[in-house]
């Protein structure tokens, strides 16, 4: 059956989501809040697609390292106490997940997840809806400079699809890294890995939309308040004016909480704030990686998109309204011009921040909400972009009453 569906949020979450809608045959209605799509927590994000690698955040030892990094411009992880309830809920159930076994547990949820978005997406890009977004299957390294880091790494290796080298396989692999090889113990490549520009993404997706009869975008469009009917959602109210639904889906990112809050619907959510550079790609060769590289230590990803190295890096809590913190920018700078000696034009990068809208435990939360016919599909964190385009096709089926192509074990609420 054919229904209207808000989605509230144009980011990759929600641009995605009305792709999936439109191809399922549905008529979509998409708000946003502001003057364009994906210029936001899409507009310059690290550009992976990271399929293999999804480990939450919350892991063992990560809170006693929190503490040792407060105040140090150049670490990877930036902690502000602040006067809120919000954020003290979110860093006790933070606290709570950083174990061994439950980073494993949530890894998975992450992995099964991430695992059907790249079949999606390879769809998607091949079916010729969707232009060119810099998309390159360039692979993933993931270097260690630390012994008991790598050697926790490889213990979760699945050998059909990663591979575990050594510092001279490292180096043969990706040449730019011959200057840090004395400090390096070893990586995992995962060669199927990929790398894209999400706001681009974002824009052909938006493209590809714009042509369909059934589509509606409606920028600069303030969700207010929810028009309720007991345990229904039958339209929202916004700025300018009321817009009737069958079914509504909120990809709002960090706009979620305070838009689902008035409902009675809470969601442990937090803005974790990440800084990007976008350098123009060196003609010569080996400067910087062709293949997609994360420093562990430093937390630190390089991809490169077209013409350009995105290198995003970084998780600032309690610092969402600050801006770009000039601070971190320049230690960043300083750090990938130790990694990366030879690349000229740092100086000049395109700076850039934006806020992940993270769970404590680290998977997203998909699926219906106490009321009937309101879904959610939030929470993504650093892997918006991975994770899009298969929480799209979940949320598309379950509106209509299909069953989730994957178990949605630990991805709900």
């Amino acid at each position: 059956m054919k229904k209207h569906v808000v989605v509230i949020g144009a980011g990759v979450i929600g641009l995605s989501t009305a792709y999936a809608l439109i191809k399922a045959g549905h008529a979509v209605t998409l708000l946003e809040s502001e003057s364009d799509v994906g210029i936001q927590t899409s507009f310059a994000n690290g550009g992976q697609l990271s399929y293999r690698y999804v480990s939450p955040l919350a892991d063992a030892g990560v809170p006693l390292q929190g503490l040792s990094w407060m105040g140090k411009n150049d670490s990877p992880l930036n902690l502000k106490i602040q006067f809120s309830l919000q954020q003290w809920a979110w860093l006790a159930q933070f606290t709570l997940a950083c174990n061994r076994k439950t980073n494993k547990i949530n890894g998975a949820h992450q992995l099964r997840l991430s695992l059907l978005s790249q079949e999606i997406m390879n769809t998607w890009r091949t079916n010729g809806d969707i232009g060119d977004f810099a998309w390159e299957k360039s692979g993933k390294l993931i270097i260690h400079r630390d012994k008991k880091s790598f050697n926790k790494a490889c213990e979760t290796v699945d050998h059909q699809f990663q591979q575990i080298l050594n510092a001279d396989e490292i180096s043969t692999l990706e040449p730019s890294l011959k200057n840090i090889q004395s400090q390096l113990v070893g990586a995992i490549y995962a060669p199927d890995d990929e790398s894209a520009d999400c706001y681009l993404f974002c824009k052909n997706l938006l493209q590809y939309l714009s042509t369909q009869t059934d589509f509606k975008l409606c920028l600069q469009h303030s969700v207010i308040s929810f028009i309720k009917q007991q345990k229904r959602i039958t339209g929202v109210v916004t700025n300018q004016g009321n817009i009737s639904a069958d079914d509504v889906i909120v990809c709002a990112g960090n706009g979620s909480r305070q838009l689902l809050q008035p409902l009675g619907i809470h969601i442990p959510m937090l803005g974790l704030k990440g800084y990007s550079l976008s350098i123009p790609y060196p003609e010569q060769p080996h400067v910087v990686p062709k293949v997609n590289v994360t420093d562990y230590g430093n937390k630190i990803v390089y991809a490169k998109l077209n013409q350009q190295l995105r290198v995003a890096a970084m998780v600032d809590i309690g610092y969402d309204k600050f801006g770009l913190r000039n601070n971190r920018i320049v230690a960043l700078k300083n750090i990938i011009k130790k990694t990366f000696p030879r690349l000229e034009s740092i100086d000049d990068a395109e700076t850039w921040c934006g806020l992940r809208p993270s769970t404590p435990k680290g998977p997203p939360m998909l699926g219906k909400t106490e009321y009937n016919n309101l879904w959610l599909n939030i929470g993504h964190g650093s892997l918006g972009f991975t994770l899009a385009a298969g929480s799209a096709v979940i949320l598309s089926q379950l509106v209509t009453g299909q069953h989730s192509p994957i178990s949605l074990t630990g991805l709900t609420r």
